[in-house]
């Protein structure tokens, strides 16, 4: 008799036949991001986010979602290292002078639409 493509359950399998990772579906993803499924099709379709296509479906692995996480991740700017030199106050930017500066027209509201036909004497 033929053997069965895929091993039972109750099967021992070597260390060396690693199970398939889990995949998550969209809606999955979304509710551990906390935003909408949508948005995960959206930046998988735009290629933005790692993702395995089965079929015509997006999936998920758990180091996609990890790496998205990375990904999307922001971090503190590190903390500037003050000289021993520099002042206690800062001094207030210089700008430039008006006087200096080039001058540029003021700008006006465009009249409404219903004064301009009233000028015509046309009935709506």
């Amino acid at each position: 008799m033929h053997q069965p493509a895929i091993p039972p359950v109750s099967a021992p399998t070597s260390h060396a036949e690693a199970a398939p990772p889990r995949l998550y579906i969209p809606e999955e993803v979304a509710a551990v991001l906390g935003c909408s499924a949508w948005w995960v099709k959206d930046r998988a379709r735009r290629r933005l986010i790692p993702f395995t296509r089965v079929g015509r479906a997006y999936r998920f692995t758990g180091d996609h979602l990890a790496e998205i996480i990375r990904m999307h991740e922001d971090r503190p700017a590190a903390p500037q290292q003050r000289a021993a030199t520099a002042p206690a106050h800062k001094s207030p930017a210089t700008r430039p002078s008006p006087s200096s500066a080039v001058p540029t027209p003021r700008l006006r509201a465009r009249p409404p639409r219903r004064a301009r036909q009233s000028q015509f004497g046309t009935a709506a």
